[in-house]
C-alpha cells in the first residue's frame, strides 16, 4: 500500500450535539450511519492522519445545489457574463478539490469538470470543430463550444447520445480525413495549474485517444465506412503536447479514460490501443500513467491488451459491474504495476458493504502486493447524487442505507485506512448495522407483489389481435388524417408553473388553488394545440416535476430526495427516485388529469405514462434482487393505470420507454436476456386493452438500429422516436429493408436546441421519411418533450411542423 505521510489538522465534528475530534470519538451503537456519513462529508474523514492510497475516478460537476446549472442558464439567457460563469465554475472546482484533499484522498482528479461534456472538451482540445460553426482557429471560446453543444440560430447542434449504458449524454465528435486537428483548448493544463495553486496536486484526466475515436462518427459527407482509427496519427501529436505541458507544470500522474475497452472489440480495434500507447511512450516517460476502465468486465483479450500497453503504470477496473475482471486480475497481474480497485459503486446510492469490500481488497492485496493496491470508485461519481447532507426529508432508516458522492469519498478512504492497518471500528460497525437493517426491514418486502410478479413468467403477454387489424379499428374510431401530428408529452414549464408546484408542496397554497392553477395551465396548452391544429393532443404535464419522479411518488417502494440531482446533459439534471422495496400502485396516478384534459377538447387526448423499463433505468435501483424482478413489479403497477385510463375514456395512451436502449448491456452476449425481459415488461402494461385503444411509446437519443427487431416486438401501435439530431440514422434501418407495419413518428426537429426549424426544412425531413416508410403509418412530431424549451420557441416550431405536414398532405393528394 502506497502511503504518503501528510499530517493534517483534525477537524471538529458535532455528532448529536457532542463535539469531539475525529481521532477521539465514540459513536453510539444505535447511531445512524447516515448521520455519521453526513458529518464526515462536511469535515471529511474518519480517523485519518495520513493520505492512504485512495483514488476517485471523477466527481459530479453541477454542485450540491446545482450551482453550475443555474450559472449556465443565466449565461445562455444573457443575464450574466462569461466572467460570472467562470467564477461559479472555479468556486465549484476549488471546493471539490479541497474536500477530497481534506478527506485524505491521495489521487484527486482534475479536468473532470466540464461546462457541458467531457467528450466535447476533448473535441475542443483537439480543435475538431465542424466547419459549420465558423471557427477560425485559436483557443476555443464559449461561443463555439456552446454552439457545438446546443446549436445556434444558424446551425444545428452536434449529435448527442447516451454515454455507454448510463443516463448521461455526450456530444458525439464528427470526424473525417480532412479534419485539421490543432491544440485548441488548454483546459486540462490550466485546471491542473489551478488546483496546484490551491495546494492540491491532482491527477489530470483525459479522454483516451482510442476511446475518443471509437466514440466518434464520420462527419456528414464522409463515407460511413471511413476508419476513424486511421486518425490516430493525427491526434496523438496533440496529446503529446498536452502531456508535455502537464509534465512541465509538475504533474506526476496522468489518467487516460479508455472505457471502450469494456466493449466487444475486434483485433484491429485492440491493436489501436497498443499502437497509440507505444507512440506516446517516450512522451509519457517520467509520468505515472493510469488507464481507467469502467461500466463492465473486460474480455480476456482486452485485459491482455491493456496490461501489455507500453509506458503504463497502473490499471483501473470497475469491480462492481466487472466481477469477471476480478478473476482476470487474480490469475494474471503484471508485477510492479498498480491496481486501482473500483470497489465503491459510482453508479448507485447504496452504502458500500465495507466488510465485503475489505475482504475483496485483501484478496487483491495478496495478488498485487501491499504497496501496489489503490482503493477507488468503480467509475466517476458523476452518475450519483452529490451529498447526503442536503437530504433533510429522508427518514432515518432509509437514509442510513445510502451514500452519495461525498459519502463515497469517505468510504473509499475508510477502506484505504483499514487496509493500511488504521481500521475505524466505529465506522465499520455503523456500516454493518445499516446493512443488517436494510436486509431485515419489513418495508422492503411485500409478499403479494412478489407472488404476482413471479406469476408473470409463464406468459409472453401479447395482445390477441395483430397490429394491422388494431390500426384499422383505431382509425375508424379516431378518424385521423394522413401524416397525423402530435407532440411527445410535455410543454414548457414556466417559472410560474414551477412556483405553483413548489408552493403546493410546501403547503403554502391549498389543494383547491393548486388544482385550479393546473387546470388553467392544461386549458392553455389544449387551446394552443387546437389553435395550431395539432391532431392528437397532450395535456402538457404541468403537474409533473419529472417523468419518473412523478410516478415514483405515487408508487410504494420508492423514496425521494430533495437535492439528489444527477447531470443528464449540459445543464439538464434529473433527480432519480430510489427504489428500495417491492413496488405497487395504491391509487390511480394520472386518470384525473387526463380525463380533465379530454373534457376540454373533442380531439383525441393522449394519456401520458412512463414505462416500467424507463422508470427502472432512470431510478437508483435496489441491488438486493435482479433488476428484471423489480421491472416486472413496476410493469404490473403501470398495467393497472393503463386499464383505468381506458375505462375513463382515454383512447390513446402513450407509455414512454425513452430509456429502453439505455439499459442494454455493453456486451453483446448479454443483450438477448435483457431485451427479452425489457420488451416483455412493456407488453405486460397494455396486454389487457381493447383493439380500439391506441398504444404509443416514445424513445429518445440512442442508437436504435441494432435493436430495431426488439422495438418491433414491443408490439406498440405507434412509436415516436428521436431522429433529427442523429442525422436521421434511424431511417437507414428502413432503407436496409427492415419492414415496419405499426405507426411510426421519427422526430422532425431537435427540441434540445433553441433553433426554430423552417416549414421547408421539416417538409424535407418528412419527404426523406416517406422515401422509406409507408404514408399510412407515418406520424409527424418533434424529437422529444418540450419541457425545457420556451413558448417563444415552441409556438413557431410547432406551427411550422403542422404547416409542413399539411403541405405534404396536399402534395400527396395532388399526386394521386
Amino acid at each position: 500500500m502506497v502511503v504518503v505521510i501528510e499530517r493534517q489538522r483534525l477537524p471538529i465534528l458535532s455528532i448529536k450535539g457532542i463535539s469531539s475530534t475525529l481521532s477521539n470519538r465514540a459513536l453510539p451503537s444505535s447511531a445512524s450511519l447516515s448521520l455519521y456519513l453526513r458529518d464526515c462529508s462536511s469535515d471529511f474523514l474518519p480517523g485519518s492522519f495520513t493520505k492512504m492510497a485512495s483514488h476517485i475516478v471523477g466527481y459530479p460537476r453541477m454542485g450540491p445545489k446545482r450551482e453550475l446549472k443555474f450559472a449556465l442558464e443565466s449565461f445562455w439567457d444573457k443575464k450574466s457574463s462569461a466572467e460570472d460563469l467562470q467564477k461559479v465554475a472555479a468556486d465549484l472546482r476549488s471546493s471539490i478539490w479541497k474536500q477530497m484533499s481534506d478527506a485524505g484522498i491521495k489521487y484527486i482528479p482534475s479536468n473532470t469538470f466540464a461546462y457541458y461534456d467531457q467528450v466535447l472538451d476533448a473535441t475542443a482540445m483537439l480543435g475538431a470543430v465542424p466547419p459549420r460553426y465558423g471557427w477560425n482557429g485559436g483557443e476555443i471560446g464559449f461561443d463555439t463550444y456552446f454552439s457545438m453543444a446546443r446549436g445556434n440560430a444558424a446551425v444545428p447542434a452536434m449529435e448527442m447520445t447516451k454515454w455507454f449504458d448510463t443516463n448521461y449524454h455526450f456530444i458525439v465528435p464528427e470526424l473525417g480525413p480532412d479534419v485539421n486537428f490543432s491544440y485548441a483548448s488548454h483546459k486540462a493544463v490550466d485546471e491542473y495549474k489551478e488546483a496546484k495553486a490551491l495546494g492540491v496536486d491532482t491527477v489530470p484526466v483525459l479522454v483516451g485517444p482510442v476511446s475518443y475515436l471509437l466514440l466518434s462518427k464520420p462527419a456528414k459527407g464522409v463515407e460511413k465506412t471511413f476508419s476513424l482509427l486511421s486518425l490516430l496519427p493525427k491526434i496523438l501529436p496533440i496529446y503529446k503536447k498536452v502531456i508535455s505541458e502537464l509534465k512541465a507544470a509538475g504533474a506526476s500522474w496522468i489518467q487516460f479514460d479508455e472505457p471502450t475497452l469494456v466493449l466487444d472489440l475486434d483485433s484491429h480495434q485492440l491493436q489501436a490501443f497498443t499502437a497509440a500507447y507505444a507512440d506516446l511512450e517516450s512522451t509519457l516517460s517520467g509520468l505515472n500513467v493510469l488507464i481507467e476502465t469502467y461500466f463492465a468486465d473486460l474480455t480476456a483479450e482486452a485485459y491482455n491488451t491493456l496490461i501489455g500497453l507500453k509506458g503504463v503504470t497502473a490499471y483501473g477496473f470497475d469491480l462492481v459491474r466487472g466481477t469477471q475482471t476480478l478473476e482476470l486480475v487474480k490469475s494474471n497481474f503484471p508485477k510492479g504495476k498498480y491496481l486501482f480497485a473500483g470497489v465503491v459503486d459510482g453508479r448507485n446510492i447504496w452504502a458500500n458493504d465495507l466488510a465485503s469490500s475489505l475482504s475483496t481488497l485483501k484478496e487483491l492485496e495478496a495478488v498485487v502486493g501491499k504497496d501496489n493496491l489503490v482503493v477507488s470508485t468503480s467509475c466517476s461519481l458523476l452518475h450519483t447524487a452529490v451529498d447526503l447532507v442536503n437530504e433533510t426529508k429522508l427518514d432515518d432508516e432509509i437514509k442510513s442505507w445510502l451514500a452519495f458522492a461525498a459519502q463515497k469519498v469517505v468510504e473509499v478512504n475508510a477502506l484505504a485506512n483499514a487496509l493500511a492497518g488504521q481500521k475505524d471500528e466505529a465506522f465499520f460497525s455503523a456500516n454493518a448495522a445499516a446493512q443488517a437493517s436494510r436486509k431485515s426491514s419489513p418495508r422492503v418486502t411485500n409478499e403479494a407483489v412478489q407472488k404476482a410478479a413471479a406469476a408473470l413468467k409463464g406468459s409472453d403477454h401479447r395482445r390477441a389481435t395483430n397490429v394491422s387489424a388494431r390500426l384499422d379499428a383505431q382509425q375508424k374510431k379516431l378518424n385521423l388524417p394522413i401524416l397525423p401530428t402530435t407532440t411527445i408529452g410535455s410543454f414548457p414549464q414556466t417559472l410560474e408553473l414551477r412556483r405553483v408546484r413548489r408552493e403546493f408542496k410546501a403547503n403554502k397554497i391549498s389543494e383547491d388553488d393548486y388544482v385550479k392553477a393546473i387546470k388553467e395551465e392544461i386549458k392553455k396548452v389544449v387551446d394552443l394545440q387546437e389553435e395550431l391544429d395539432i391532431d392528437v393532443l397532450v395535456h402538457g404535464e404541468p403537474e409533473r416535476n419529472d417523468m419518473v419522479e412523478y410516478f415514483g411518488e405515487q408508487l410504494s417502494g420508492f423514496a425521494f430526495t430533495v437535492n439528489g440531482w444527477v447531470q443528464s446533459y449540459g445543464s439538464r439534471c434529473v433527480k432519480p427516485p430510489i427504489i428500495y422495496g417491492d413496488v405497487s400502485r395504491p391509487n390511480p396516478m394520472t386518470v384525473f388529469w387526463s380525463s380533465t384534459a379530454q373534457s376540454m377538447t373533442a380531439r383525441p387526448m393522449k394519456g401520458m405514462l412512463t414505462g416500467p423499463v424507463t422508470i427502472l433505468n432512470w431510478s437508483f435501483v435496489r441491488n438486493d434482487q435482479p433488476r428484471f424482478e423489480t421491472c416486472y413489479q413496476i410493469a404490473l403497477a403501470i398495467k393497472d393505470e393503463v386499464e383505468d385510463l381506458e375505462k375513463a375514456g382515454i383512447n390513446v395512451i402513450q407509455i414512454d420507454e425513452a430509456a429502453l436502449r439505455e439499459g442494454l448491456p455493453l456486451r453483446k452476449s448479454e443483450h438477448a436476456f435483457y431485451l427479452k425481459w425489457a420488451v416483455h415488461s412493456f407488453r405486460i402494461t397494455n396486454v389487457g386493452v381493447q383493439d380500439t385503444t391506441q398504444i404509443h411509446t416514445h424513445m429518445c437519443y440512442s442508437n436504435f438500429n441494432d435493436i430495431i427487431h426488439s422495438i418491433i416486438d414491443m408490439d406498440a401501435d405507434v412509436i415516436t422516436i428521436e431522429n433529427s439530431r442523429s442525422d436521421e440514422k434511424l431511417l437507414s434501418v428502413f432503407r436496409e429493408g427492415v419492414k415496419y407495419g405499426a405507426g411510426i413518428g421519427p422526430g422532425v426537429y431537435d427540441i434540445h436546441s433553441p433553433r426554430i426549424p423552417s416549414t421547408e426544412e421539416i417538409a424535407d425531413r418528412i419527404n426523406k421519411m416517406l422515401a422509406v416508410l409507408e404514408t399510412n403509418i407515418l406520424w409527424v412530431n418533434p424529437d422529444c418533450g418540450l419541457k425545457t424549451r420556451k413558448y417563444a420557441e415552441v409556438k413557431p416550431a410547432l406551427s411550422n411542423m403542422v404547416a409542413a405536414a399539411k403541405l405534404l398532405r396536399t402534395q400527396l393528394a395532388s399526386a394521386k
